[in-house]
C-alpha cells in the first residue's frame, strides 16, 4: 500500500488546510483590503470637509 490509513487522513488534513489558506488569502486581498483602504479614504476626506467647515464657520 502507498499509505497508510492515518498517513492518508493526516494528508487530507494538510490539503484542507493549504486549501482554506488559499481561499482566505485570495479573499483578503481581493475584497477585504480594498474594502479597508476604501473606508479609509472616505473617512480622511469625510474629517477634512467637516474640519473645513468648522474653520469656514469660526472665521465669519
Amino acid at each position: 500500500m502507498l499509505f497508510e490509513f492515518d498517513q492518508y487522513l493526516g494528508f487530507l488534513a494538510f490539503l484542507a488546510i493549504l486549501t482554506i489558506g488559499f481561499w482566505l488569502m485570495l479573499f483578503l486581498t481581493l475584497f477585504a483590503i480594498p474594502y479597508w483602504i476604501t473606508g479609509s479614504a472616505l473617512e480622511k476626506r469625510k474629517m477634512k470637509k467637516e474640519a473645513k467647515k468648522k474653520q469656514l464657520e469660526e472665521s465669519r
